[in-house]
């Protein structure tokens, strides 16, 4: 397995004024779903493009496979994308949109007929062949346009944004497929997606891009927990963030003092008395009806009810927190709960207070 089956070195693309890739590196591991996770405009679908041919860097080099492909035309770099709106012929069949790439190709005959069918009957389409795409579902139609770039047998696979067309519950759905379905071919996949969850989901690895750079690249469970700074910890899921002193230092964990009194981290490399920054998943912190040791009282400003949990927001002085709580044991009504803080279920230390 090659750990740079596709290789991004020192990319940059300018739109006159505009930076719309800055310094991009980035290596896309063999066999793997790597996403490239960040907010409307913040470049991601350019690097897609750079790397499918559509668009040339204006430096800095793309590689498949260790070879330099910033010259090589976009049919010859054995990449192919689905794209966010499928790009269904709505005048041909099921069949014909699949065989399509490799009409182009000068496939012909039996191998046509034969690969084609081979890839409906994988992607659960062969009853649909002879239908237009303008009769199917929209999960149906993500299928078609999954089956028609894979049929081509790509290098790498290129997804932008390809389910945000879906509704919510259908979206789930075909994310699901889409993951066994990349896992039984093995297929290198980047996926573009502003999607959090659909990201911690499927991927395999994360790079979090930001104004045209990306900010961190790790497992979906690194870039949750372990966020490099406070922009990803707040586009990766709902984040409390809470400035602290650290106290005192101890190999491995610090001793922290916060506005909701003194706790301990998992955290190296800071020195007693650093600023920092307190990060709290909504997971991390417990309410109680009751007081107890190491508690704090909070008011309650709103509640909302949220299938398997509670969601409580929550005033402490001039902070405002969020807390998920299962739905049993407390009461929904009350003004007033004691707050206590899990390290172990969401709590970071960042290098410095939020702005």
């Amino acid at each position: 397995m090659r750990e740079s089956y596709v290789e991004l070195v020192a990319l940059h693309k300018r739109f006159a004024s505009l930076a719309a890739v800055s310094d991009v590196n980035l290596s896309v591991p063999e066999g793997q779903v790597t996403t490239l996770l960040g907010p409307s405009g913040c470049g991601k679908t350019t690097i897609l493009r750079l790397i499918a041919g559509f668009l040339q860097p204006d430096s800095g080099d793309i590689r498949i496979k260790g070879e330099r492909v910033n010259d090589v035309p976009p049919q010859r770099r054995g990449a192919v994308v689905v794209f966010q709106d499928y790009a269904l012929f709505p005048h041909l069949s099921v069949f014909e949109n699949v065989a399509y790439g490799l009409r182009r190709r000068r496939v012909r005959g039996p191998e046509l007929k034969g690969r084609v069918e081979s890839m409906l009957t994988f992607l659960g389409l062969a009853d649909q062949a002879a239908k237009s795409p303008l009769q199917l579902s929209g999960g149906q139609q993500q299928r078609v346009a999954l089956a028609r770039a894979l049929v081509v047998e790509p290098d790498v696979l290129l997804l932008d944004e390809p389910l945000s067309n879906l509704d919510v519950k259908l979206r789930v759905r075909v994310r699901t497929e889409l993951k066994e379905i990349q896992r039984s071919l093995g297929k290198t996949t980047i996926l573009v997606t502003h999607d959090q969850e659909e990201a911690l989901s499927i991927s395999d690895r994360i790079a979090v891009v930001e104004a045209g750079r990306i900010r961190q690249v790790g497992t979906p469970y690194e870039v949750y927990a372990r966020p490099v700074d406070a922009f990803v910890a707040d586009f990766l899921g709902i984040a409390n963030f809470l400035p602290a002193t650290v106290l005192a230092v101890t190999p491995g964990s610090v001793l922290l003092d916060t506005p909701i009194g003194r706790l301990l981290a998992e955290a190296s490399g800071f020195v007693a008395g650093d600023s920092v920054t307190v990060l709290l998943r909504p997971s991390a912190i417990r309410l109680s009806a009751t007081s107890g040791e190491a508690m704090v009282r909070t008011s309650v400003r709103s509640t909302s009810f949220l299938g398997g949990f509670r969601r409580y927001e929550l005033v402490l002085g001039d902070f405002r927190l969020i807390a998920d709580q299962p739905m049993t044991g407390l009461d929904a009504s009350e003004p007033e709960l004691w707050l206590s803080i899990d390290p172990a279920a969401g709590l970071h230390v960042l290098a410095s207070r939020p702005q």
